[in-house]
């Protein structure tokens, strides 16, 4: 007999924009703190944890497999499972689904699942030409070898390559993941005026939404010393006008492209965990729970625009429940771009898309936009690539308690060509 999956609560430290307060933290104490502070609000013991299961995308050198460093910081006893997951940046919503199929198979009954990711420590690299010298550099035994090795080393050798600007790169197209929003402005004629207006929306609603997002959140008293204490995301400029976005220029093509800084997703810091466990044992333990997951679906489609990917996932994930657009209470679609977001509601209103696309043929309809990313998105928040599956699960099911919602529907398009969605329940 299938196990009803319950999200009882999460919490989530505050999104910082990379290289400010959350500079000094790496990515396993992000996650430490959510993970103890989500016991804390559950009253759970830690004994009781089976298993914790994090996505992060950027793992920390120092912290191999990030889950389990992220497990011990936070006192749950050694003896228990620990792992990470890695769907770039769908790896939130992996831990929750692998959470999930854990419970299901009878493996464990209670796991903590979420993401956690310091985009501000993601390292700088050096050429594998500059890495070899370093190596015979090690190995020279004589001085006269080791000066003959510096000899051939010049400035280019020194020149940094930034992992996070690799990460951000498809290896098979070639595209970094602007490259391929500028593809879907062409595909679907989306306008810089459109973007920009979508963005400003963004911030706006952000905005309006900071005391239901603290809600969230927890306290982050800021290493050395602790005295400064963060706890409200900062990546929302207050008062933002559509002219002041007007005037950013385009990144990724300077003389025709749309996207900007303004209209794209931040680089952020930010870590979030879920207490996950079955509705059995949730009820046994006298949890009220916070909602539940139905279903999750995952796609793949070509690299160049894997903006596409919500598209795709949302299709797949009504037709198999046998749902609708009208069946779904609240949308919550990634922000990675305001044109991949703006792409994805032309392609599920589309027939020539869905003919082309959907195995259905049939078009999914126009998703209301008073019902999508109601408390805004990336584009003012940020987007830390592991944590923001997990963050958009938690902002969702917070927002269908406050309104009694029936069911919620997120999704995230992934870089490398892939999509997916969760059904959500309350």
């Amino acid at each position: 007999m299938m196990k009803r999956i319950a999200i009882v609560n999460g919490v989530r430290t505050p999104f910082i924009k990379a290289w400010e307060s959350f500079d000094n933290i790496p990515a396993h104490h992000l996650g430490a703190m959510c993970v103890t502070e989500l016991l804390q609000r559950t009253e759970l013991d830690g004994r009781l944890v089976d298993e914790v299961v994090m996505g992060c995308v950027g793992q920390p050198a120092e912290a191999s497999n990030v889950a389990r460093v992220i497990s011990l910081l936070a006192g749950i006893s050694p003896e228990k499972k620990a792992y990470t997951v890695g769907r770039n940046c769908a790896s939130g919503f992996e831990a929750i689904t692998s959470a999930a199929e854990k419970i299901q198979c009878g493996v464990d009954e209670i796991v903590i699942a979420g993401g956690t990711e310091s985009m501000s420590n993601m390292p700088m690299l050096f050429k594998k030409e500059t890495a070899t010298l370093f190596l015979k550099l090690s190995k020279a035994k004589t001085f006269s070898q080791k000066l003959q090795i510096i000899s051939k080393m010049r400035p280019h050798h020194f020149a940094p390559i930034p992992s996070l600007m690799l990460g951000l790169t498809d290896p098979v197209c070639g595209l970094n993941m602007g490259q391929t929003a500028e593809l879907l402005a062409k595909d679907f004629g989306i306008s810089r005026e459109e973007q920009d207006r979508f963005a400003l929306e963004s911030h706006r609603r952000v905005e309006a939404a900071q005391e239901k997002l603290r809600e969230e959140t927890l306290d982050v008293f800021v290493p050395p010393d602790y005295k400064v204490c963060v706890r409200d995301d900062n990546g929302v400029r207050k008062n933002q006008t559509f002219e002041a976005l007007q005037k950013l220029k385009p990144i990724f093509e300077k003389h025709t492209g749309t996207v900007t800084a303004g209209n794209a997703s931040q680089i952020t810091d930010g870590a979030c965990a879920l207490l996950v466990m079955s509705e059995e044992k949730a009820k046994q333990m006298g949890y009220e729970v916070l909602g539940y997951l139905r279903d999750y679906v995952c796609v793949g489609l070509e690299p160049a625009r894997m903006g596409l990917g919500p598209a795709l996932a949302i299709e797949k994930i009504l037709k198999k429940n046998s749902m609708t657009l009208k069946d779904i209470d609240l949308f919550e679609i990634n922000e990675a771009f305001a044109v991949q977001v703006l792409a994805c509601l032309r392609a599920l209103a589309s027939p020539e898309f869905s003919k082309k696309y959907f195995p259905s043929g049939v078009p999914v309809g126009e998703i209301p936009r008073e019902a999508l990313n109601v408390n805004g998105g990336a584009i003012a928040l940020g987007h830390p690539v592991g944590t923001s599956g997990a963050r958009l699960v938690l902002t969702c099911l917070k927002e269908m308690k406050r309104r009694s919602s029936r069911r919620g529907l997120v999704s995230a398009c992934i870089g490398g060509g892939q999509g997916a969605a969760l059904i959500l329940e309350r």
